[in-house]
């Protein structure tokens, strides 16, 4: 499995260290809300966390790729940069209700506007190569 190495991070002055880990912990708690709220997809942001926390610190990227819940997701893009078919369809499934919802609940003029991103969302996550093993 080849994992993916950044240029030395002690290379990089400790501010800029400090800004790659603050936005990966923003990317990774808005993964974190994408799992209860289906209008935010989990998957893209936990790998941009994973790639700022990267830049940011060995530490917390181990802590990151050994998590019982997003390490697998994390291990997996980075050795084949593929996406299980189980985890595409579960996605599509998500963001069809929560625009069906959205349509449902949101005013006239904008109820299409989740739909059209839960759309591009789709797009990109089907246009990846799919795992044949999902981890």
């Amino acid at each position: 499995m080849a994992i993916f190495k950044p240029a030395a991070i002690g290379s990089r002055p400790r501010w800029q260290r400090w800004i790659w880990l603050v936005c990966g912990a923003i990317f990774l708690a808005i993964g974190v809300i994408g799992i209860v709220l289906p209008v935010l997809p989990t998957t893209p942001f936990v790998l941009l966390a994973a790639y700022c926390i990267s830049r940011g610190s060995q530490r917390y990227e181990q802590w990151l790729l050994t998590h019982h819940r997003f390490g697998p997701m994390v291990r997996d893009w980075r050795a084949n940069r593929a996406v299980p078919l189980r985890a595409k369809q579960f996605a599509l499934v998500m963001m069809i209700l929560s625009s069906a919802l959205a349509w449902w609940m949101m005013p006239v003029q904008v109820r299409w506007i989740p739909g059209i991103f839960c759309t591009g969302v789709a797009a990109w996550l089907w246009s990846l190569p799919t795992s044949r093993e999902p981890s």
